[in-house]
């Protein structure tokens, strides 16, 4: 039987009215896949459940932050007893400190770091402490990897090896991206070039160790190490954007399982919990830079938010206590499921390549290998979708875009391995 959407269907007809869209972020409205999106009323382990009454697996973990599944309860034990004490001080609180130490204690490349409220905050606060260290205005990133929403990252790269950014977005001056040198992902030619037409202008390179934002996409062989020699060569400061990969692909990240050592780190999603929650981090003597020690600004009224603090510490407590079973754990899990749709897109004659590092992967539907953006945009966005809706429709509720990631978290187990296969196998017509 088909499942009801006529409540949802209310609530976005309701939504659409005080909302651009009827949505606070744009891939929530489901435009890249088609179907209706379903309202979420509560959510417990790997389950969401809709304003109809419906179940749905999660594949998306609120885009990642909830490595543990939904409602842990310590955390939410730990941000009832917040709560009660005070949503927001303004102040300081030993939270902060007890949440920064399991940090430094998961990535010892950071040596003292300050919290914000989202990912895009600690991309755009780690990019200006860069330039105000180095005293250098350029930096490069990368085709297909997001940093947050800031002006000087919405870019896309133009036809050379090392142009000047082109705005991504409407209301975005082209001065504004002017400095930014948006190269391929994977390419370290592209980079040696770049730095050999500026070798005295590049702050930072700031990139995701895995691409998430268009897809999942891992670092060639010798890539990770090749940027970290280029950036020491040439005085310039390496950012992991770790916002997606850290405490998620290890306890310390992509930095700790490709033994990288960045200058800087940002980190969001798992680190707060569920709740809104970023950090950037590093050498001290960078991140002295920072008012009120250096000359570097950056402030924020909710910053080191008491509720968020305590879901972090909550969330970082047991996946410290717990590592050596939850990631073997979650190796296992997102292997089987992965891979086994993957087989069985191959038994029913459709073309599917599978990225995967760790817990978090994607299914791309094209059957060239995915190594960067522009191998990522082959894939069949429509039979994509087709695959969506017909998931959905079993109550399975994957990343509504060819070009997002998705997280498996401790909550998915055997039998959730086998409602995906079962449901993939029915999608594909088997």
């Amino acid at each position: 039987m088909p499942l009801s959407h006529a409540k949802s269907r209310q609530l976005q007809q309701r939504a659409e009215k005080l909302l651009p869209g009827g949505v606070d972020s744009p891939v929530r409205a489901f435009r890249a896949v088609g179907g209706e999106p379903p309202f979420v009323t509560r959510a417990e382990g790997a389950y969401l459940f809709d304003a109809d009454g419906n179940r749905y697996l999660d594949f998306f973990g609120s885009w990642g932050p909830m490595i543990l599944g939904h409602a842990f309860p310590p955390a939410v034990e730990a941000i009832q007893q917040a709560a009660a004490r005070g949503a927001s001080f303004g102040a300081s609180t030993a939270a902060e400190a007890d949440l920064a130490e399991l940090v430094t204690q998961c990535f010892p490349s950071v040596e003292k770091l300050r919290f914000v409220s989202s990912g895009t905050e600690a991309c755009m606060s780690a990019i200006r402490l860069a330039r105000g260290f180095t005293r250098r205005n350029f930096i490069i990133k990368f085709e297909g990897c997001y940093h947050g929403h800031s002006d000087a990252m919405l870019v896309k790269a133009g036809s050379g090896v090392a142009t000047l950014g082109i705005p991504g977005s409407a209301g975005v001056p082209a001065e504004t991206v002017q400095h930014t040198l948006a190269l391929p992902f994977n390419n370290l030619a592209a980079v040696e070039t770049a730095f050999a037409a500026y070798p005295d202008a590049i702050a930072c390179v700031i990139v995701e160790p895995v691409v998430g934002n268009a897809g999942t996409i891992a670092p060639a062989p010798g890539y990770l190490e090749g940027l970290r020699a280029l950036t020491s060569k040439y005085g310039a400061l390496l950012i992991l954007d770790e916002v997606m990969t850290g405490f998620r692909l290890s306890l310390g990240g992509a930095q700790q399982l490709y033994n990288i050592t960045p200058d800087l780190t940002t980190l969001g999603k798992i680190i707060g919990g569920g709740l809104p929650c970023g950090a950037f981090g590093g050498r001290a003597d960078i991140m002295n830079y920072l008012a009120p020690l250096g000359p570097v600004y950056q402030a924020g009224t909710l910053s080191g938010n008491p509720l968020a603090m305590a879901a972090g510490i909550a969330t970082l407590q047991q996946l410290i206590a717990k590592k050596d079973s939850i990631y073997p754990l979650l190796e296992k899990t997102t292997a089987a499921i992965a891979e086994g749709v993957a087989a069985i897109s191959h038994e029913a004659g459709i073309s599917l390549t599978v990225n995967r590092v760790g817990s978090m992967f994607t299914w791309f539907f094209t059957p060239n290998p995915v190594t960067d953006f522009a191998s990522a945009a082959t894939s069949d966005t429509e039979a994509f979708g087709r695959f969506h809706r017909a998931m959905m429709e079993q109550g399975i509720w994957l990343p509504p875009s060819q070009f997002e990631a998705a997280f498996l978290s401790t909550a998915h187990d055997e039998a959730e391995i086998a409602m995906t296969l079962a449901a993939a196998r029915r999608a594909f017509g088997l």
